[in-house]
This record gives structure tokens, C-alpha cells and sequence, in this order.
């Protein structure tokens, strides 16, 4: 019995370990984009983890004393992800400059080993889709592009007009399935009898009608009506 929960404590520790260091090697792009692919991969290294872990005897015993001594190394690398920027930069490695004034760094791009067709796609998720609109182009630790327009490519805001505007702040739920959040009208200095006229200027008779409500900083409600009487064919929403 000792002896089968020392070797799956260490097992547990190398190929933890290990495994850190293969996830390193395979690149952030994994969790950033997974293909066929990398799915097939990623499937196969948790099962080979596993089973090299747990071993072929005492399966049960070998399992519980494996998912503890996971879970106890997780914690320990979690708190000293937090604690030393050293281990940070080891486990996590650190942003990477993709893009810099409109030109691809291509050392970066084969150390990440991420193609061109694959940057364009992530610039296009990021509503850029002119690589000379870029200025930065950053991969974050966790796969994610981080996209800096040039100036002259920038949205207008209200800040360049010089015109101050008020912010809508944070939706507070009102009415959940029919249910007034009483709670939340009182927190927002709000009464039943305010709600009513509100509902009533929208057409809607009761609160049991609405199947979601919610209301801003500006006092503004917003109402999506339940759909009980309206049956979805095929196609109607454009997503199936």
C-alpha cells in the first residue's frame, strides 16, 4: 500500500511537471484556436497523462491519491504563479508582439509557430481586416490577439468631439420570467406603481407577460416579451 501511493505521488509530481513543460513546447495557440487537430492532441497527452500517472494496478487507490496530489500541486503552482514573476514567466511565458506599425515580426510568429493565414483570421475577429490599419498586434498568455489601431484608423468617440456623455452603467434585472425582482426596483428607487405605468406606455398589461426586463442608470427599461403563442419554424432565427 505505501508503496503504491509514493510511486503515484511521484509519478504524479514528474509527469505534472512534465506535462507543463510539453504544453510549453506545443505553444498558447492550443487554447486560442483548437482544431481537429489539436483536439486529437490534446485528448491524447490528458490520456497518456492519466494513465501514466494512475498506472495499470490498484487503479482505485492509485486514481484518488493521483487527482489529490494534481489538485495539491495545481494550488502550489497557482500560488507561486502569484507570488514570483519568475514562475510566472516560466509556466505562462509572456505577451508576444506580433504586428508591430503595420509590418509582421516573423521571429515571433515562427516562435509561437502561428501562420499568416491564422493572424489575418484573428485580426478579422478583431473587426481589423487591413494589415496596415495595425499598429500592435499582440498575443497575450492566454492565445488571445490584442489589436492597437493606428490613430487615423480609430473610431471617432465622443471624447475626440469634446461632447460629454453620460454612461448607461450596469443593467439591474427587474422582471425574471414574470417575476418582479423587488429587490432591484427598491435598490434603484423604484416603485411597483412606476413599473405598471412603464409596462402599460409598452403595451404590456402585466408583468407575468414579460419574459425579461432590466433597467439602467438612465432609468430606461427594457422589455423582451415571453413567446408562448409565437412556434419557431425551421429557419427562423438563422441559426439552427
Amino acid at each position: 500500500m505505501e508503496n503504491v501511493l509514493f510511486s503515484t505521488i511521484v509519478r504524479s509530481i514528474i509527469i505534472y511537471i512534465l506535462a507543463i513543460f510539453l504544453t510549453r513546447l506545443v505553444g498558447r495557440k492550443l487554447i486560442s484556436q483548437m482544431t481537429f487537430f489539436d483536439f486529437v492532441m490534446g485528448v491524447s497527452m490528458g490520456a497518456i497523462i492519466a494513465n501514466t500517472i494512475v498506472g495499470p494496478r490498484f487503479t482505485v487507490i492509485s486514481a484518488v491519491t493521483a487527482l489529490i496530489s494534481v489538485t495539491i500541486l495545481t494550488i502550489i503552482t497557482a500560488y507561486l504563479h502569484i507570488k514570483s514573476f519568475r514562475v510566472r514567466k516560466m509556466v505562462n511565458s509572456e505577451p508576444v508582439t506580433l504586428v508591430e506599425n503595420g509590418t509582421i515580426v516573423e521571429k515571433n510568429m515562427k516562435n509561437i509557430r502561428l501562420t499568416i493565414d491564422e493572424l489575418m483570421m484573428k485580426l478579422r475577429e478583431k473587426n481589423t481586416f487591413n494589415l496596415g490599419d495595425v499598429e500592435f498586434a499582440i498575443m497575450e498568455t492566454d492565445g488571445e490577439l490584442s489589436v492597437l489601431q493606428k490613430a487615423d484608423k480609430q473610431p471617432l468617440t465622443p471624447y475626440h468631439m469634446n461632447i460629454k456623455a453620460t454612461t448607461s452603467g450596469l443593467m439591474k434585472d427587474i422582471i425574471i420570467d414574470g417575476n418582479i425582482m423587488d429587490e432591484n426596483l427598491s435598490a434603484a428607487g423604484l416603485s411597483k406603481k412606476w413599473l405598471k405605468a412603464q409596462l402599460n406606455n409598452q403595451n404590456v398589461k402585466d408583468a407575468s407577460e414579460v419574459f425579461y426586463a432590466g433597467i439602467d442608470n438612465n432609468k430606461k427599461l427594457v422589455i423582451s416579451r415571453k413567446n408562448k403563442n409565437n412556434k419557431e419554424y425551421h429557419g427562423k432565427y438563422g441559426i439552427e
